[in-house]
């Protein structure tokens, strides 16, 4: 075969290959980001109106999942690569009018394998407002579920979005999420899963299951 067009053809079949690939700098960039922080285990697309990330996104290797399991949780701190109007503190969140939880994107569980990992999870740039319910019994299954995804797979890329509404909390400017939804995705397994949380203290926790979540991943694009 012509060497040429037998370049061509291997172009051809990468280009389609990969148009449905799975690239954190979709998300995580300066044109959609005020502030990209790397925390070297994760990346964040920081909203300086919303005072929170945008996205949050990670790739979770299957062979950290449970490897150490650090117990002791550091303490919350705030982001100083943020300009100060702009930044947020552990105390924002006290007596909070919504009775938020601090509500970590990236999650301390997929990060307890090492002390640096599981302390940059602290950072305040990766908590958004989250409902008691939604934290703790909702959440927290999309959670345990790409975990599981990363031990079957090998690894799996996590991109989680927020979508903001116009509340804010009063005390901190914090713009108060609608909803947060999650993408896991392993290109070279062909395997891409989305899920959406709405978040509101009237969602029911009985019954609650993974499926009622999924959602159309070209939604979230």
């Amino acid at each position: 075969m012509n060497l040429l067009i037998r370049t061509t053809i291997i172009s051809v079949i990468a280009t389609a290959s990969n148009a449905n690939a799975t690239n954190i700098n979709q998300f995580i960039n300066t044109r959609s980001c005020d502030q990209v922080i790397d925390k070297k285990f994760y990346k964040i697309c920081y909203d300086y109106k919303a005072k929170g990330a945008k996205f949050v996104a990670y790739t979770l290797k299957g062979k950290n999942v449970g490897a150490v399991n650090i117990k002791k949780r550091p303490s919350f701190y705030p982001e100083k690569s943020i300009p100060s109007r702009y930044r947020t503190y552990p105390n924002d969140y006290t007596h909070n009018e919504f009775k938020a939880d601090r509500g970590h994107l990236a999650p301390d569980a997929a990060f307890d394998w090492s002390k640096d990992s599981l302390d940059s999870v602290y950072s305040m740039a990766n908590i958004i407002p989250q409902y008691r319910s939604i934290n703790r019994h909702t959440w927290i299954k999309a959670e345990r579920y790409a975990r599981s995804i990363a031990i079957k797979l090998g690894e799996v890329t996590v991109i989680n979005g927020v979508e903001y509404g116009s509340q804010r909390m009063k005390k901190s400017g914090i713009a108060y999420p609608k909803g947060y939804w999650k993408m896991l995705c392993n290109d070279a397994k062909g395997f891409k899963r989305c899920l959406y949380y709405k978040n509101s203290k009237t969602i029911k926790t009985k019954g609650d299951k993974l499926k009622d979540h999924v959602v159309d991943c070209s939604t979230l694009t």
